[in-house]
């Protein structure tokens, strides 16, 4: 049995942390003793990993740069005494290198999910500092893996495993009544947008989109689901397009299946991804999704077999991929069923997981960890004894 730590900047519900939340949950107890930790704060999706028996541990990190984070999560390691370490998201993959490293950790894993082109000088040269720093940096699409190739990461570092999606039965919902709660006509077209509200996403794109198609697709209605820096600004676009009556922000839910399960198409308008979440939960639900031909998304949507891609940037090509699909149901459910099939075959969660799986014991073994760790379990008292035990 190897003992895991999964390490992350925070439980909100986004993508990697959805995806970090489904390994710790779904690996095999008889295999692997999980625990996790939040490098700064923890969050909604703490509550999952508690009924699922996973332990969260909180580092605390205050200041961007914080040597006393760095000196709990160091002490942390050590006194776990970890086989495995895997870190998630530019600070908990800076942070949890160098600290497996000073701690010992023999296998250290470094998940990568989007092809990050916010990333500056300073951010490149940590990435290229640390990159020996794990046995394994994991991108969740050839996207990711190219990016960070390109970055300089050696290729025996690096390994591809998809993101996945787990099948649960979607949610009983009544569109018409879902469309009348956010405040639209309960026979309103509805396109939803999930994610945060980031210049990544390019939300901005979508309003002027719907702009364009406000006045020949009059009963669409758009709802945002999420938050972040831009929402302000976003915001006051939709007052300056005149789309008050037509979008509504809904900021972060708990209820996202149901939204998406009440909506007519999903949209996505970003410049980069790695593997969208949004996009795997649509398909999952069998919605047809709008996108852009973003790095990552590509990868899961297929044109006109599982949705309509548009070129970054590229608005009227946006606007007649949305305008068609909620024109035409009958495309719009094919497109939907289509995308549930492909999401079955070559998104699993449970595929997912089998790969990690697989990853850890791999590197374990090329270490010769699982010996080490059996001889440890078999030097260790009984927890019996003194009890009547042997």
């Amino acid at each position: 049995m190897l003992k895991v730590l999964q390490l992350i900047p925070t439980l909100d519900r986004s993508g990697a942390e959805k995806q970090m939340v489904m390994l710790s949950k779904g690996l095999p107890r008889d295999r692997f003793q999980v625990e996790a930790a939040v490098l700064t704060r923890g969050g909604p999706l703490e509550a999952e990993l508690a009924a699922a028996g996973v332990p969260v541990r909180s580092i605390a990190k205050r200041f961007k740069v914080d040597p006393f984070a760095l000196r709990r999560l160091t002490r942390l390691m050590k006194a776990g005494e970890f086989d495995v370490v895997q870190t998630w998201i530019f600070a908990a993959n800076a942070y949890g290198r160098i600290a497996a490293r000073r701690a010992g950790v023999p296998v250290v894993v470094t998940a990568e999910m989007a092809v990050d082109l916010w990333k500056g000088r300073v951010e490149k040269a940590v990435d290229r500092r640390l990159a020996t720093a794990c046995d394994k940096l994991v991108g969740n699409s050839n996207a990711v893996v190219d990016y960070y190739r390109g970055l300089g990461v050696p290729e025996d570092r690096l390994e591809m495993i998809y993101s996945g999606i787990a099948d649960e039965p979607p949610p009983a919902v009544d569109p018409a009544a879902v469309r009348v709660e956010i405040g639209f006509p309960p026979d309103a077209k509805l396109a939803l947008f999930a994610g945060r509200l980031a210049p990544q996403k390019r939300v901005v794109d979508l309003l002027k989109v719907l702009d364009l198609l406000q006045h020949v697709q009059p009963d669409l209605r758009t709802a945002i689901v999420g938050d972040g820096p831009m929402r302000r600004e976003l915001e006051k676009k939709v007052v300056q397009y005149e789309l008050t009556e037509r979008v509504r922000f809904l900021g972060h839910r708990d209820d996202v299946p149901r939204l998406m399960a009440a909506a007519d198409v999903v949209v996505l308008p970003s410049e980069y991804e790695g593997l969208p979440n949004v996009v795997l939960e649509a398909m999952m639900l069998g919605k047809p999704v709008v996108a852009t031909s973003a790095p990552g998304t590509t990868e899961v949507v297929v044109d006109g077999v599982t949705g309509l891609l548009a070129p970054i940037g590229n608005l009227p090509l946006l606007a007649r991929a949305l305008r068609d699909l909620v024109r035409d149901p009958r495309r719009a459910r094919a497109l939907g069923a289509a995308g549930r099939e492909r999401a079955l075959a070559e998104f699993r969660a449970d595929a997912m997981v089998a790969h990690f799986a697989e990853l850890y014991e791999r590197l374990a073994a090329a270490k010769g960890l699982a010996v080490r760790h059996e001889v440890r379990i078999s030097q260790a008292p009984s927890p019996l004894a003194g009890e009547g035990g042997p």
